[in-house]
């Protein structure tokens, strides 16, 4: 059986307080702020999150419903990286929220 993809908001659904909620759990702030650092593409297991893997799953979804991450599947793997529109819907807002959260 086929895993289907997972569904993404289009930018223009993405709320300013839709990402705010977003970015006010701790994990998910960190989460943010080591993609914005590292950059690029990286697996769930990549996170020190400390967590099980429903409670990340959970966490990833409230990111990627915000608008904030885009995720795919990678065989049984799973991969996420900032969207790139975000900057452009809300320019600074990463960059200020994780710097300030740092």
């Amino acid at each position: 059986m086929a895993q289907e993809d997972y569904t993404h908001p289009s930018m223009e659904e993405v709320t300013l307080p839709d990402v705010l909620h977003a970015l006010s759990d701790p994990l998910r702030l960190r989460i943010v702020a080591e993609l914005r650092e590292k950059g690029g593409e990286r697996g769930w297991g990549e996170f020190d999150t400390q967590v099980s893997p429903s409670t990340l799953s959970h966490h990833m979804k409230v990111l990627r419903m915000a608008g904030l991450i885009l995720s795919r599947r990678d065989g049984t793997r799973c991969q996420v990286s900032l969207r790139p529109e975000v900057e452009a819907r809300f320019p600074g807002l990463l960059a200020t929220v994780t710097r300030l959260a740092g």
